[in-house]
C-alpha cells in the first residue's frame, strides 16, 4: 500500500503507473475525498479548540457565581456540530481506504514499460541441449515411466491435479530437500515450516487480496485461504511487529504446496505439468532496510539461479515490464528455464523486491536504534524454486534415445538412483 502523502505529492507518477500496469483504481476520486477529509479535519479540530476555550469559560463563569444558561446552550450547539462532522468524517475514512488500497506498487525506473512482448532479457547462463533425437514432451515421457499419474488424479481431484509416484514422487521429494539445503546451508536462510492456510488479513498484507480473491481456493466456513505461496505465511511471520535494525536482514527459506485456480487461465498451456491448480514449491523471503533493498534483490536472483545451475540446466532471466509487474512489486526477475521436449521456456521463478508496499499493509516495521523513529522495512521475496516446470525441464533435458532418464548429478545423493528407467 502506498502512503497517501506520497499519492498526494506525486499524483502524476502515480496515475502513471496505474496505467502502465494496466490497474483499474482512480487516482482522482481518491485526491478528491482526500480534500474534503482534511477540510473536516481542520473544521473538527478548530471546532474542539472552540469548544475547550468555551468550557473554560463556563468553568470560570461558575466560579465567579455569573450565570452561564446561554453558553451552555452554545457548548452543546458546538458538540452537536462536532458529532455531526466526525459522522461525516467517518463516512468518507472507508471510500478513502477502498480507493487506497486499489493502487498499485509503483514500478522502478529501471522496469521496462509494456506489456509481456516488452519484458527484457537480464541475462543468460548454459548451453541449449543438443540431443540427437527428439525428446518426448513430459506427459509422454512421465506416463511412459510410470512416475506421474495424470489420469487417476483427474478421476479424484478434477482437471489440473496430478499425482507423483515411484521415482517422480522421490524426485520431487529430493529437488525439495536439494533447494532447501542450498538456501540454508549456502544462502544463510532460515528454514521455516508456516501453515497452509492463511487469513484473510495475511492475504491483504501480501497483496493478493482484493485483487485477486477469485483465483484463490477458500475455506468459506472459517474464511480461511489455502495458500498461493509461501510468501503469504512466511511474511506475515512478523506482521504488526516491531524489529530491531540490527536483526536485518532476516531470510527465510521454506517449502510448502501452492493451490491457485488459475481463474481465467482455461485453454493455456493445458498438458500434463504446465499449469495446474496444486504445485509444490521452495520460496525464500527477505525483511530487509531500505537503502539495502535493491542489492538484496540482486542477490535473492543470484540465490535462485544456484539452484539451476547446480542442476546444469540453461536458464534466461528477464526483467518484467510494466503490464507484466504484479499489483504489489517494485521490480520482478524471472527465471525461466528451457525445456527441450516442447521447446520452450518455462517460468521457474520470479524474483521480486515490494519496497515498503507489504510493509504498509501488514505494519511490519523496525527501529534503527533505540528510541529512534519506526521505519516500514523492505520485504522481497523469489521462488527458489517452484518444482512442477523445474521436472519438466529434468525430464525433458536429461532423457535419452532410449526412454529414460539421466538423474542430475545434484539431485543424486537425494535420490539415491543415477536413472529412472
Amino acid at each position: 500500500m502506498l502512503d497517501l502523502k506520497y499519492i498526494r505529492e506525486n499524483a502524476e507518477r502515480v496515475k502513471q503507473a496505474v496505467l502502465h500496469k494496466r490497474e483499474n483504481a482512480d487516482v482522482d476520486a481518491l485526491l478528491e475525498l482526500d480534500v474534503k477529509r482534511r477540510e473536516l479535519i481542520g473544521k473538527v479540530e478548530g471546532a474542539r479548540a472552540e469548544q475547550n476555550k468555551v468550557t473554560e469559560k463556563i468553568a470560570q463563569m461558575k466560579k465567579a457565581g455569573e450565570e452561564a444558561t446561554s453558553v451552555i446552550a452554545e457548548m452543546r450547539q458546538l458538540a452537536e456540530s462536532i458529532k455531526k462532522m466526525e459522522t461525516e468524517l467517518k463516512t468518507i475514512e472507508e471510500p478513502i481506504y477502498q480507493l487506497l488500497i486499489r493502487i498499485p506498487n509503483i514500478p522502478h525506473d529501471s522496469v521496462p514499460v509494456g506489456g509481456e512482448q516488452d519484458n527484457v532479457v537480464y541475462k543468460t547462463w548454459g548451453q541449449l541441449p543438443e540431443q540427437d533425437f527428439q525428446p518426448l514432451p513430459h506427459y509422454e515421457i512421465a506416463e511412459k515411466l510410470g512416475i506421474i499419474d495424470f489420469g487417476r488424479a483427474s478421476r479424484m481431484s478434477g482437471s489440473f491435479f496430478v499425482s507423483y509416484r515411484g521415482l517422480g514422487a522421490r524426485m520431487e521429494r529430493a529437488l525439495i530437500n536439494f533447494m532447501i539445503d542450498m538456501h540454508v546451508e549456502k544462502h544463510g536462510y532460515v528454514e521455516v515450516f508456516p501453515p497452509f492456510v492463511a487469513k484473510r488479513e495475511a492475504m491483504f498484507g501480501t497483496g493478493q487480496l482484493p485483487k485477486l480473491e477469485e483465483d484463490m481456493y477458500r475455506c468459506e466456513l472459517d474464511d480461511l485461504f489455502l495458500i498461493p505461496t509461501a510468501e503469504v505465511p512466511v511474511t506475515n511471520l512478523h506482521r504488526e511487529e516491531m524489529l530491531h535494525g540490527d536483526d536485518l536482514p532476516i531470510k527465510y527459506t521454506a517449502y510448502t504446496p501452492c493451490f491457485r485456480r488459475e481463474a481465467g487461465a482455461y485453454g493455456k498451456d493445458t498438458r500434463g505439468l504446465m499449469r495446474i491448480h496444486q504445485f509444490n514449491k521452495v520460496e525464500m523471503v527477505k525483511f530487509v532496510t531500505p537503502e539495502s533493498s535493491w542489492d538484496e534483490l540482486e542477490s535473492l536472483l543470484s540465490n535462485a539461479e544456484d539452484v539451476l545451475q547446480a542442476l546444469e540446466l540453461p536458464y534466461r532471466v528477464l526483467t518484467l515490464a510494466t503490464g507484466d509487474l504484479s499489483f504489489a512489486a517494485a521490480k520482478c526477475y524471472d527465471i525461466e528455464v528451457y525445456a527441450r521436449g516442447i521447446n520452450k521456456w518455462l517460468e521457474v521463478s520470479s524474483c521480486s523486491n515490494y519496497l515498503d508496499f507489504q510493509a504498509r499493509r501488514a505494519s511490519i516495521r523496525f527501529r534503527r536504534d533505540k528510541g529512534a523513529k519506526p521505519e516500514f522495512v523492505h520485504t522481497l521475496n523469489g521462488s527458489g524454486l517452484a518444482l512442477p516446470r523445474t521436472v519438466i525441464a529434468i525430464l525433458e533435458n536429461y532423457q535419452t534415445d532410449e526412454g529414460t532418464i539421466h538423474v542430475p548429478p545434484a539431485l543424486r545423493k537425494y535420490m539415491g538412483v543415477d536413472l529412472i528407467k
